[in-house]
This record gives C-alpha cells, structure tokens and sequence, in this order.
C-alpha cells in the first residue's frame, strides 16, 4: 500500500528565533505545515491508476464523499458507449473508462474531465465476438495509467491484446500476445509497476473442465498460461515466467514490498495456491500450493505481511486464506494463518481498511474481521447479489450490488447499514476514489461524486 510521506528541512522547521519571528517566515510555515498536514491526510492522493486503486487495496481516506445523496447531488453524470463492467481509473484531471458494442464486441477507449465530465477523446478499436460468461461483457478488464498515458488490455479466442495510449489518446504501441483460453472468456486487468506493464496472462485446460463437468473432450483446446512483463516504454517482452495451466484465474495481483527492499508480484491461481515473483527478473521466490480446488476469481489483498486469497465456483465462494509469507520470502516461512469457510466472496475482492477486513459476499452476506486473527466482529445479511467489490472510504465501506444499488456500511466493529441509494442501472463495476472525489460506472454510465 502506498503512503505519503515527506521529508522535513531541518533548517526551516529547526530554524532560529530571529527567523521565526519574521512575519513572512511564520506565515509560509504555517501554510507548509497545513499543506503536510493535508498529505498525511490522504486529500493530496489524487490519482486512482488501477483495478481498486493503490496496490488494489480499495481504501481511500477521502473524507469529502457522502453516505447518502439523491439524484440532484451529483457532479455530472454521462453516457458511455455501448456497455462495459471495467472500473473506471484517474490521472490527475482524466477519467479513463472503456466500454464496447455486445454487438459487433468493438472497443471504445475513452477519456473525460474530472471537473465536468466532457469527452476529451475518444479510440475506437475494431475486435471481433466470441464466447464468454453471461454476465461478462467485450470491456471487462480494467486499465492502469500513469504519466506516460494509459494501458488497455483484451482477448480473442486469437490473441491476447495490450494497447498503450499517451495521456491524449496517441499510440505508443501495440502487443499481441498470442491465443487466450479461457471458457468464461477474460477479465484480469493489468498493473504498471515502475517501468513494467505486468500481465497475468492464466488461462484454461477446457480438457479438464469437460471431465470436472463429466464428459470427456480430448479436442477441447489447453491454454499456455504465463506472468509476462512488458518494457513500460516500447511494449517489449523483460521477462515471462510459464504458470501451470489448469482453471484459469481471474485475480488482479497486487505488489508486497519485502524487507530488503525488493517488491514481489503476488499472484493466486487453482493450480498453484498463492505465489510471489520477483517483480524486476520475474523469478519465483516463494509459492503456497495445495489451497485452493476451485477457480479464483476475487483478487488478492494484504494485511501487513498476511496474503488473503480466496476461490469458489457457481455464484458462491469456497474458501479464503490468510498465509504469513515471512520476512525472507522463502517457501519455508510461508505458513498459513487462519482460514474461513462460511460467508466467503468468489467474486467480490476482499477490503482491509481502517484496520479490519470485510469480505462481501457475492449473496449480500458481509462479514467484519480482525484481519491479523480471522476473529469475526460481525456477519450480516444486507441483501442483494453482486460482482462489484466493496471500497472503503474514510469510515464507511461502499459496494454496489447488480442491481445497480449502492450499499454503505459503517467500517467499524459495529454493523450498521448507512444508506443504499439506487443508480437505476445494472453494475457490475468497482468505484473509484480521486482527489475526494467518488466515480461510479453502471454498464453504460458514469457518475462524479462528492469533493469540495
């Protein structure tokens, strides 16, 4: 998780009495102190660059949004082309969001102002249908930006596509990373981690789905499943680590930065449990098999140096895990540290925020814990089914069921159901927060919220 911080010139906050006492010192050190202030308060984090925000975690301190509001209080609300279930991601005073035609399955990379909501640009890309899940749709994987621009990723049966777009809508490059697997179709997003765009690239053995489901299918087709990452700049392949091919695994990964100073790539899968690459040489430093027996879905967070992972199949999840990777990242000192059974997400990613972990269950039951222990605070019904995973925001939790109803909570040892406040659209997408300000996307929608 990333945090602000800032370092302190010892020769102005340490300075003399004589300096102090000039009236144009203290005043600029009062503003600086206000300004440091507003940093160590989370309202200087302005951008929102991936699936979930900073490292996936879904937590802003933003203390500008409100827990109930009707149809007048919103900042600006749009149509977006087509549908989309992708969750919308923010550099500065840019709003990126892709949606495409369930018809002819063409992609649309666009982008907005914060302040207004008017199109700045807007790309089309020709692609072409095929297979996938009921409830998927052709803009299911969420983009990640930076200040270089924005990455854009999808598949056909033919090629897995990544786009990389400057902040203005210009091309930068192109990659075709060749067949994509998956029975259900995809919807991993990718991540951009200093100057690697990185790529879960997991796929399907639809072989071993047909014999799970009870019939043989020896000319079903076996994805090649794969970590690849690409040079942030030209789009070239670093590295590319193989993965075992079984069910394919539909989790965002999310970065642990060890104490040496490394930072790891965590990843879960069915087939291989929980794993951390070396996130710079793409080297497996350290892997928890033999968790999980069902697809994973819902992407990885972190409580400390606890990995919660979770995986189920239909519309229910199975188990989640929390395993204690260790200080040295070595197979030996991964160890499990409890687990949960009842009341588990498959498709909603767990949140830790202000200090305890809520998992949404995909049949409205949610469920507060201490996330160090697995102790239960509380376990609730509050109704609804959903694919959007929860966000917290200062001292609420925001989910939207399908529905298109959008469901806050006290994120507090104690349970209580603040507001649910209609969007009158299904949405299967998850919020976003930039600047003290909330984007919710429905599937042809998008909606500002809240700031100052």
């Amino acid at each position: 998780m990333t945090k602000n911080s800032y370092d302190r010139p010892t020769s102005f906050l340490d300075g003399s009495a004589t300096a102090l006492n000039d009236m144009n010192t203290v005043f600029n050190y009062k503003l600086a102190l206000c300004v440091l202030m507003l940093c160590g308060t989370g309202y200087g984090q302005t951008e929102w660059t991936r699936f979930r925000g900073p490292n996936g975690t879904g937590s802003s301190n933003a203390n500008s949004i409100p827990t109930k509001w009707t149809d007048n209080d919103y900042n600006w609300r749009i149509d977006l082309p087509g549908i989309g279930h992708s969750s919308p991601v923010i550099w500065k005073k840019r709003i990126f969001v892709t949606s495409a035609d369930p018809e002819s399955a063409q992609l649309s990379i666009l982008c907005f102002d914060v302040d207004d909501g008017r199109q700045l640009w807007r790309k089309d890309i020709k692609s072409k249908t095929h297979g996938q899940h009921p409830s998927s749709s052709y803009a299911d994987a969420t983009p990640a930006v930076d200040q270089d621009g924005v990455i854009v990723s999808w598949t056909t049966p033919e090629s897995y596509h990544v786009l990389a777009l400057g902040l203005t809508g210009d091309e930068k490059w192109r990659r075709d990373l060749g067949p994509f697997v998956g029975a259900n179709g995809s919807g991993v997003s990718p991540i951009i981690v200093d100057e690697l765009v990185l790529i879960p690239n997991e796929q399907d053995d639809v072989q071993l789905l047909a014999r799970l489901m009870g019939r043989e299918n020896p000319d079903a087709p076996v994805g090649k499943s794969s970590i690849i990452a690409l040079d942030r700049a030209s789009g070239d392949i670093r590295w590319q680590l193989p993965r075992k091919t079984t069910l394919a695994s539909y989790s965002t990964p999310c970065i642990r930065e060890t104490q040496s100073g490394s930072k790891e790539l965590i990843l879960i899968s069915e087939a291989q449990g929980i794993s951390g690459v070396n996130v710079v040489t793409g080297e497996l430093k350290w892997e928890v098999r033999g968790l999980f027996s069902a697809r994973c879905v819902a992407s990885p967070v972190l409580v400390n140096d606890l990995v919660i992972g979770s995986h189920g199949e239909g519309v229910n999840g199975s188990l989640l895990v929390a395993v204690r990777a260790g200080n040295s990242g070595t197979a030996d000192t991964a160890t499990l540290a409890y687990e949960v059974k009842r009341a588990v997400p498959l498709v909603p990613s767990p949140l830790y925020h202000n200090g305890l972990l809520f998992l949404w269950a995909d049949n409205g039951i949610v469920s507060c814990l201490d996330g160090e222990t697995g102790h239960i605070h509380w376990r609730e019904r509050v109704g609804g089914n959903f694919y959007s995973s929860p966000i917290g925001v200062d001292k609420h939790v925001y989910c939207i069921a399908r529905n298109g109803a959008v469901v806050v909570l006290s994120a507090s040892t104690n349970y209580q159901l603040t507001a649910r406040v209609p969007l009158g659209q299904t949405t299967y997408a998850t919020p976003a927060v930039s600047d003290g300000v909330l984007y919710l996307r429905s599937e042809s929608r998008l909606l500002s919220l809240g700031g100052n």
